[in-house]
C-alpha cells in the first residue's frame, strides 16, 4: 500500500531538559501524520463525526524507540496501512531522517467506532476503497 510521508521539525516544547524528545510526544507526530494521511486521500474526519457519528480510535499501540530524537531535527514521519478489516486498520509508522535512518517506529491498529452506539462499526466504503 501506498506510503504518506509528512515533515515535522522538532520543538523546544517537543523535549525534555537535554533537548531530547519526550517519549509521549512521539504519540502526538504519528497522529497528526494519520491525520494528513487522511486528509491528502480527502477523507474529513470531522464530517465523518457530524454526519455519521463515526470516529476512528487508537485501539493498540507498540512503539520501539530506536535513535533519540533532538531540539530541531528536521524529520519525517512516515506512514503506511499495511491491513484493511472491516471495522479496524493497521498502520505501520516510522520517524526517520533524510538518509532513511530509522529514530521510531509503531504500530497502530485504528477502529472504527459508533458513538450512538459505543461500539465498532464498518468503516465507511469510501475509506475502505481508498487503503485497498
Amino acid at each position: 500500500m501506498k506510503e504518506f510521508d509528512w515533515p515535522i521539525r522538532i520543538y523546544y516544547e517537543d523535549t525534555d531538559a537535554g533537548g531530547v524528545v519526550y517519549h509521549a510526544r512521539y504519540l502526538a507526530f504519528y497522529e497528526r501524520a494519520r491525520t494528513e494521511m487522511l486528509r491528502q486521500s480527502n477523507i474529513q474526519q470531522q464530517t465523518l463525526l457530524e454526519q455519521a457519528r463515526i470516529a476512528f480510535v487508537v485501539k493498540n499501540m507498540n512503539i520501539n524507540y530506536l535513535l533519540p530524537a533532538r531540539l530541531d531535527d528536521l524529520l519525517i514521519v512516515r506512514s503506511q496501512v499495511v491491513s484493511v478489516r472491516k471495522a479496524s486498520l493497521t498502520f505501520k509508522q516510522q520517524i526517520i531522517d533524510e538518509v532513511n535512518r530509522v529514530y521510531n517506529e509503531a504500530e497502530v491498529l485504528i477502529a472504527c467506532v459508533d458513538l450512538n452506539k459505543n461500539k465498532p462499526c464498518v468503516f465507511p466504503k469510501l475509506f475502505i476503497s481508498e487503503f485497498l
